[in-house]
């Protein structure tokens, strides 16, 4: 089928989709449940008024953070959204919730909608990074940096930094962020280790995801070492005898059975932290965000143990996404990002919803069972992880070999090599 009409249909699917009676409508602000005090980084930009009403901003948002979903985070939200109305009587908001990814999900809608209607686009989406970098590099997404927006580098964490820019431009404004941390049970481990040695003598196992495709555990690891993942030509690589010395470590857990070879069964970190909140593991590797919004009994968290003992890791998030064209949306849905990621806001929203606040002027008001002084020493050695096509061709291999030690049915030096290797075939 043409790849125009494919588009079409899609597009007309969508619009079918938003105007069903029986579909979801969006929702549209004000609707305010108590009053919140706007504080807008900048003076608002007033809006033209026209014979056809105040403006409409289109908003899509993962059900996650639905507006109406009934939690606190979702409350919160709401009034924000509400508060940001009352203030700007000339613009109407409309909240669409979609997906993140999968047939009809937001990056799918956004491809299909820019081609054959582009009326149907939202102003602003909010996307996790690596749908965020898919649809800046689809030309899906306009930059901020015409636009005036102030983003100071000193008050944002670094990876959040590198979550906010494609290609040298700044494409989306972080709202909400994750980092891979360790989770222990304080009832059986007196103090967690904090490098590589120190778990190996703890004899207690440490679970991971040691089959997930992205092999995210070993690779934060790799690149605290300085394990480069691109060549001098820009092509996916791995240093064999960094690798080797990382995965002579792993030989050592999988023998003491700290990293048991039944590791190799867990594709998923939903998996691994299964295993620990059935009390079958007292340490894993877990995102932040699912000890925020589980927060399990006699827990506690560290940083990820590295060979030389230092703080460090790799981190995600998600970031709002300009899509309008037009450039009177586009100020309006600048101001509105301006007044959704105001630390005060930020602080609260994050921990509503479980996550780690982007900026570091937010920290002094997120008050979870993360002690805040943790949480900053992790975010601030924070690494954005890589790119989903780097992870693509690096993730496997390292996942291998992984699972080649953990079953000791090889060497790490041969297991390091193999992983090398497995990068040159075509």
């Amino acid at each position: 089928m043409n790849r125009l009409v494919l588009y079409g249909l899609l597009a007309l699917l969508l619009v079918a989709s938003a105007c069903s009676p029986n579909s979801p409508q969006p929702t549209a602000y004000p609707q305010p449940t108590q009053t919140e005090p706007a504080t807008p980084t900048t003076a608002p930009v007033q809006a033209t008024p026209t014979r056809e009403g105040p403006v409409t901003l289109r908003i899509w948002l993962p059900p996650e953070f639905d507006p109406e979903s009934g939690s606190e985070a979702g409350e919160l939200l709401a009034n924000r959204l509400a508060a940001f109305s009352a203030r700007r009587p000339d613009v109407r908001l409309e909240v669409r919730i979609k997906a993140p990814d999968g047939p009809g999900g937001m990056l799918d809608s956004l491809t299909a909608a820019s081609a054959a209607a582009p009326l149907a686009l939202p102003d602003l989406v909010a996307l996790p990074r690596n749908i965020l970098e898919a649809a800046t590099l689809k030309g899906l997404l306009h930059t901020y940096d015409s636009l005036n927006y102030i983003f100071d580098d000193a008050d944002w964490f670094s990876y959040a930094q590198q979550m906010a820019r494609v290609q040298n431009s700044v494409y989306g404004i972080p709202f909400a962020g994750d980092a891979l941390i360790l989770v222990y049970r304080t009832t059986t481990i007196p103090a967690p280790p904090r490098n590589l040695t120190d778990t190996l003598s703890l004899k207690s196992t440490l679970a991971f995801p040691a089959a997930d495709p992205q092999a995210l555990f070993i690779l934060a690891q790799y690149r605290h070492l300085g394990g480069a993942l691109l060549d001098e030509h820009d092509r996916p690589f791995l240093d064999v005898a960094l690798l080797g010395e990382l995965l002579g470590y792993y030989h050592e857990y999988a023998s003491a059975e700290v990293t048991p070879f039944w590791l190799t069964q867990y594709q998923t970190d939903a998996q691994a932290w299964q295993a620990y909140t059935d009390s079958q593991v007292d340490l894993v590797v877990t995102w932040a965000s699912r000890f925020l919004k589980d927060q399990p009994p006699n827990s506690l968290i560290a940083p990820l143990p590295m060979p030389d003992g230092q703080t460090s890791t790799l981190a995600r998030g998600w970031a709002w996404g300009l899509v309008s064209e037009n450039s009177e949306t586009q100020r309006l849905s600048v101001e509105l990002v301006e007044f959704l990621t105001e630390s005060d806001f930020m602080a609260t929203w994050n921990q509503a919803a479980g996550y780690l606040p982007p900026r570091a002027s937010a920290m002094p008001g997120w008050q979870t069972n993360i002690p805040t002084e943790m949480a900053v020493e992790i975010l601030t050695s924070a690494e954005l992880i890589p790119p989903s096509d780097v992870l693509n061709i690096l993730g496997p291999p390292l996942q291998i070999a992984t699972a080649e030690i953990l079953k000791q049915t090889t060497d790490p030096l041969v297991a390091a090599q193999n992983a090398a290797s497995q990068l040159e075939k075509p």
